[in-house]
């Protein structure tokens, strides 16, 4: 069975909180575990390689589970998926802040 994607939301952010947009899908298994995410916060004037991704965590592309920050790519490390959501509103909040 393949997976199913339950989430599939792309959220703008007003120009006055920092402009751009966040971008969260995911996708789960028969029994409901995350086997497939993508969280990016996008902001082409800010950044424009990356498809202007400034952060931005995911486990596609067969790199397993890694953080995209302006550009760089660098593995994390697992629990589940709650953490890294968790960890991806902290790093995209804390950029915007010291914008």
């Amino acid at each position: 069975m393949t997976d199913k994607k339950i989430i599939d939301e792309t959220c703008s952010i007003t120009k006055k909180r920092g402009n751009g947009q966040l971008r969260r899908e995911v996708w789960v298994d028969s029994c409901g575990r995350v086997t497939r995410y993508n969280l990016a916060y996008i902001n082409h004037r800010v950044f424009q390689r990356d498809n202007g991704r400034v952060v931005g965590y995911d486990n596609a592309h067969g790199n397993g589970h890694h953080r995209h920050y302006m550009g760089l790519v660098e593995p994390v490390s697992y629990t589940n998926f709650d953490d890294v959501e968790a960890r991806f509103r902290r790093d995209w909040t804390a950029f915007l802040e010291h914008k």
